[in-house]
């Protein structure tokens, strides 16, 4: 696989990363450790470089899945992780203190068995403390060689700014795909002007635009999108025009909907390194092969004409998740 840039911050990735979260959080059981550290090996054997957990999957539980993986490989992988909610769990609550900075990049190197942090995002921006008390605490994780790069996660765009201007923003991570185009009016052209790599999660719109669910799909009852306004049974519904859109593409590329939403984020800009997770193997190899896709002008003019005219219903979040929407 080839890699790329992450901005101007000096940080090679491959172009696909693998995002490691569903495996332990968020979309029903945990997968079983042994299937799941073989999922994170053959994704490297395949080429992939760079893998993407964080804290507050399981609790530590996910970190210590990708530490297991990948501790005989570390000085081949890029390893990103982050910090910033209240005892590791996202229904407790923002906490970006110094002091739980610290602690959650102790644990982080403990379970994920290494003496360094590629890439330490925080999770999401916590009001009740400075940007850049919290940029300025990662700046000393650098200085003290336990962190290379510092990055964030659904921060707007005065908080990067705000941010950058104490440590250097390397990425920035937050929700891309043709299902969510809302990065494309301020938060691109921003990471453009700061030389800022971008790291879109969920590129295949949480599972939508791979054309494998529809309005009468079934989630488990752990599955977080049952509480998300966007997949309701009525909202999958009329959402069903973007895949019957990226289902036709893929016909007439020889390639599945998976692959062109990969390529077709990949498209975008040459600083864009999509992280898409699945518990399957073929799932997997599936995805990979999305980087083989190549998409020229006149395909990507198509494709986003039609996406303009495409009326997507249902927010992204229902209001008693407001602290993942980002600031």
């Amino acid at each position: 696989m080839k890699t790329r840039q992450l901005g101007t911050s000096g940080l090679e990735v491959s172009e696909l990363g693998f995002g490691c979260m569903g495996l332990s959080h968020g979309y029903g059981p945990a997968t079983n450790e042994n299937d799941a550290i073989a999922l994170i090996q053959k994704a490297y054997e395949s080429g992939t470089t760079f893998f993407d957990t964080a804290e507050v999957y399981g609790q530590g539980a996910n970190e210590q899945l990708v530490g297991k993986a990948l501790h005989h490989v570390r000085d081949k992988v890029i390893i990103a992780t982050k910090f910033g909610f209240k005892n590791g769990r996202n229904t407790d609550g923002l906490d970006s203190r110094p002091e739980r900075i610290r602690e959650v990049a102790e644990n982080s190197l403990r379970y994920l068995r290494t003496d360094y942090i590629d890439l330490f995002y925080q999770h999401r921006v916590d009001p009740d403390v400075p940007v850049e008390e919290v940029a300025g605490t990662v700046k000393d994780l650098i200085a003290e060689g336990k962190v290379k790069h510092f990055g964030m996660s659904e921060a707007g765009i005065r908080s990067i700014r705000r941010a950058h201007a104490v440590q250097p923003v390397a990425a920035l991570q937050s929700e891309y795909s043709m299902f969510w185009r809302e990065p494309e009016n301020e938060i691109i052209p921003l990471l453009e002007e700061l030389g800022i790599g971008f790291v879109p999660f969920s590129p295949l719109g949480k599972g939508f635009l791979t054309g494998k669910m529809n309005a009468d799909t079934e989630f488990d009852k752990t599955d977080w999108r049952n509480v998300m306004p966007r997949f309701t049974k009525e909202n999958r519904k009329v959402n069903q025009t973007i895949v019957d859109l990226v289902t036709k593409i893929a016909g007439e590329h020889n390639a599945t909907p998976a692959q062109i939403a990969l390529a077709w984020l990949l498209a975008q800009k040459p600083w864009i390194a999509p992280i898409p997770g699945t518990t399957k193997m073929t799932r997997l190899e599936e995805n990979i092969g999305g980087a083989d896709i190549s998409l020229g002008n006149d395909d990507l003019a198509i494709i986003n004409k039609a996406l303009d005219n495409i009326s997507l219903q249902g927010e992204r979040y229902p209001a008693s998740l407001a602290n993942l929407q980002g600031r």
